[in-house]
């Protein structure tokens, strides 16, 4: 492989990692852009506007309709999240009290041996963890308050992006392919189509199995009569995206406090919770990712987990789009990379 696609190939990560991060705002407005783009077609063609009205309309309807849906849904699922944190601490206390209460029934009933004594220092140490747990929950609250300012900046951020890539966006297509001669021109539109194939569906595919996740976790939680079900199934869904955690990093350790605190039908009821959206998860990926993408379900898990180890979440997501990147590339025949013995 050449240095010169090396150097270009190098670059062009260390645009995409800052693009994931510092640059997040604009490339969720780019993004929102680029689907708003159709809308903003037909008025041009059906009202004979031009693209400054056009794109003025589409990206308020667009707005519009994303307050609409936060003042809905989001007031209530904040404050039911907000509560939710609120007597978690008080939750972690009881279960200090209980586990407390039940190594002094098990003195007493052992009269001090030495295997009561070994479990007393776990189970010290147990409670010891929970109280730490309990802290790192009340800070959690008030990283929750702090972080609002800076949400709201990005949130404003993105609206104004949004307007300005709508009506920039065939000038901004233009001014890039404009970059390359005209041979290389038709390889560039080739790999912009197919990366914007592939970044879409691959978006769409994660979106949608969230969503899946999130009507089965809420709906279990219904049926299961526990409190909060809004905010515990929004929590399930994001911890779901990492990984390495997934689901039952949330729904194993409560199920097993459930059952040691004697709410059997509870713990039993996350359990077959946990089972269920396993199991649906395992039979629905393979098939949206390997459709919705164009690479393989084994390519999507590893670059889904090397994004992940290397920069964190943000390789969630970075990761899959590199290799899509690489693999329309290639398709488009921009580098080939071939191992050759003499």
């Amino acid at each position: 492989m050449p240095i010169r696609t090396v150097i270009l190939l190098g670059a062009s990560l260390v645009f995409l990692y800052l693009l994931f991060t510092v640059g997040a705002p604009f490339l969720l407005a780019i993004v929102t852009a680029i689907f708003l783009e159709p809308l903003t077609t037909v008025f041009m063609n059906k009202t004979k506007m031009n693209r400054l009205a056009a794109s003025t309309i589409s990206s308020t309807i667009f707005t519009v309709g994303l307050l609409g849906m936060m003042a809905l849904i989001g007031i209530k699922l904040v404050n039911e999240f907000a509560d939710f944190l609120q007597k978690t601490p008080g939750i972690l206390e009881n279960a200090q009290t209980y586990l407390s209460d039940r190594l002094e029934d098990l003195q007493n009933y052992t009269n001090g041996s030495g295997g009561a004594d070994q479990l007393e220092n776990w189970l010290g140490n147990l409670t010891n963890m929970l109280t730490s747990l309990a802290t790192n929950v009340a800070g959690i609250l008030g990283n929750f308050a702090s972080g609002i300012p800076d949400f709201f900046i990005f949130f404003i951020v993105y609206l104004v992006a949004v307007y300005l890539f709508a009506l920039s966006l065939p000038m901004m297509k233009a001014s890039f392919l404009s970059l390359f001669d005209d041979k290389s021109k038709v390889q560039v539109e080739e790999v912009l189509g197919s990366l914007r194939k592939s970044v879409f569906g691959f978006l769409r595919a994660q979106l949608l199995l969230s969503v899946v996740t999130y009507i089965l976790s809420f709906i279990g939680l219904l049926i299961i009569g526990t409190s909060y079900p809004l905010a515990i199934a929004l929590l399930i869904v994001v911890v779901d995206i990492l990984p390495v955690l997934g689901t039952g990093s949330v729904l194993i350790p409560w199920a097993v406090y459930q059952l040691v605190t004697g709410d059997i039908f509870t713990g039993i009821g996350l359990i077959i919770l946990f089972l269920v959206i396993t199991v649906v998860r395992r039979i629905i990926e393979p098939k949206i990712l390997g459709d919705a993408v164009g690479i393989g379900s084994l390519s999507a898990l590893i670059s889904l987990y090397v994004g992940y180890e290397l920069v964190g979440i943000v390789g969630v997501f970075l990761g899959p789009i590199i290799v899509i990147v690489i693999s329309a590339m290639r398709k488009a025949g921009l580098f080939e990379f071939k191992i050759k013995f003499q």
